[in-house]
């Protein structure tokens, strides 16, 4: 059934096919294996791999709202990967900016995601669970520490978080 949903029905979500567009725009080929449902042995519900693309954990995702935020999420890190020609993901900076982006953009901090994740604050919730994001993701890269993952956001927050391409402003 996953595999199915992710298979078919995310290629129809709006904003997956503006950053397809946008990626091909961008002289990046991406074939139609470019999205993979795989069963992930990690707790996690996708990842960009350069290279290889998009992989979605049909294991751990449970509606197709889901499916679509982590391809959204992993196809913003693949546009940062295009974009940018120096961009190295064991540099905590350039992953750091590329988390801040991909959870700005992707809508994975509004405030019903918040909620639902048991996270509830009126004012500041959106650019909290981004950092909350942002440090989970980069201390899972072998490369950064804690201490060097928040240095890294603190340092190119304002750059990546105002960066809104290819949207013109933040979806």
């Amino acid at each position: 059934m996953y595999v199915y949903l992710c298979a078919s029905k995310y290629i129809a979500a709006p904003m997956v096919k503006f950053l397809k567009e946008h990626l091909e725009k961008s002289g990046c080929n991406i074939g139609s294996n470019f999205i993979k449902a795989v069963r992930c042995d990690k707790k996690v519900s996708g990842g960009y791999l350069r290279g290889e693309g998009i992989v979605v954990c049909s294991n751990h995702l449970k509606i197709q709202d889901e499916v679509n935020q982590v391809v959204i999420h992993e196809l913003i890190h693949a546009y940062d990967d295009c974009r940018a020609a120096n961009l190295d993901w064991s540099d905590c900076a350039h992953h750091a900016c590329s988390e801040i982006r991909a959870g700005h953009l992707s809508g994975d901090c509004h405030y019903k995601r918040e909620l639902l994740r048991g996270f509830v604050k009126i004012r500041g919730h959106e650019q909290d669970c981004v950092r909350r994001r942002v440090m989970k993701s980069v201390t899972a890269n072998p490369y950064c520490s804690e201490a060097a993952a928040k240095d890294a956001m603190e340092a190119v927050w304002d750059v990546c978080y105002n960066d809104t391409k290819p949207f013109d402003r933040a979806p």
